[in-house]
């Protein structure tokens, strides 16, 4: 197939895009690199810098490519800036998003596979969260993610656009070639390796006295890898469709810098703070549905595992892209 990874330079983007090569798949990456990297383009993509602002722009791209499909990374997703700058996430996750979906239906291209976030969830009334928990945000990064879902229904509908909606916590882990490089680096493995690999002093940790085994939140990883395979199989998926993305286990904070110290062989620092405002102290998604549906067989269980091949890539390129 012959597919456009829009937000293809960005750290799930392009192991995606990676995958999709590997597969036979003809690629195309539209990044404006404001997130994403140049050294994270796959050379054997072809690369059209751009921004889905410039609506001439993604309709010329769109027209001329004519994709078989459009996969869509190209979103800011930092809960905390959103609640700063909330007309930065409705901008670029809603409107900029509603450029490219306009594009897509003027050129006839039909389908759109979207990566979403279980942020659209907010603080989950029962675990795991199932397609069906009731959404309700309590950030605008989530609000704008939910609302792009809700405006996919209606394209498929009026346009005949089919999607699938993917949502997920913590990706984390690599490839061998592109792993996790954000340039405000909030996740919490990357921000552990960089204390084993000395480019930081110690590791922070938000709370440690929520009701949880260890005192501190529970997350859900999952490898890019299978994040990247599930974004593949929804191509062929027959109908317009969300699906939630997780492991249905969890880690906690406290699990996840004991696993690097046991990857790595380096000491990890520790500086305990107080809890964050709104951090729930669970986060555990079900994957059944895409399991039973489209085939979807992760790789990778293991948090050392993921941790693993994070490592690797750290200790390959420690200061990332460098760019």
């Amino acid at each position: 197939m012959k597919i456009l990874v829009v937000g293809g330079a960005g750290y799930i983007g392009s192991v995606c895009a990676e995958l999709l090569l590997d597969e036979g798949h003809s690629v195309s990456i539209f990044d404006n690199l404001s997130e994403g990297h140049r050294a994270a383009i796959d050379s054997r993509a072809q690369f059209i810098e751009g921004d889905l602002q410039d609506r001439q722009l993604v309709e010329k791209t769109l027209s001329k490519q004519k994709p078989d499909a459009v996969m869509h990374f190209a979103a800011n997703a930092l809960v905390g800036e959103s609640m700063k700058n909330p007309s930065k996430y409705f901008r670029n996750n809603v409107a900029n998003g509603l450029n490219l979906i306009d594009a897509m239906a003027a050129a006839g291209v039909q389908k759109i596979i979207f990566s979403s976030t279980c942020a659209i969830f907010g603080p989950p009334e029962r675990l795991p969260i199932d397609e069906t928990t009731p959404k309700q945000p309590i950030n605008p990064y989530g609000e704008s993610k939910l609302a792009f879902e809700k405006i996919l229904r209606w394209y498929d509908q009026i346009h005949g656009v089919k999607f699938v909606s993917l949502r997920y916590f913590n990706a984390a882990g690599a490839s061998t070639k592109f792993g996790e490089d954000h340039r405000c680096e909030t996740h919490l493995i990357p921000n552990v390796l960089k204390v084993a690999l000395g480019e930081k002093a110690n590791v922070e940790v938000f709370g440690t006295d929520y009701e949880t085994p260890d005192g501190t939140c529970i997350r859900d990883y999952i490898h890019i890898i299978d994040l990247a395979q599930a974004h593949i199989l929804a191509l062929n998926a027959s109908k317009s469709e969300f699906y939630n993305l997780g492991t249905g286990g969890g880690a906690s904070v406290r699990q996840v810098i004991d696993s690097c110290r046991t990857v790595t062989g380096r000491d990890i620092d520790v500086v305990e703070k107080p809890c964050r405002p709104g951090d729930p102290p669970r986060l555990i998604a079900t994957s059944e549905k895409i399991k039973r549906e489209l085939g979807w067989k992760p790789q990778f269980q293991s948090l050392d595992a993921i941790i693993e091949s994070a490592w690797k890539w750290h200790q390959k390129f420690p200061r990332g892209y460098g760019d």
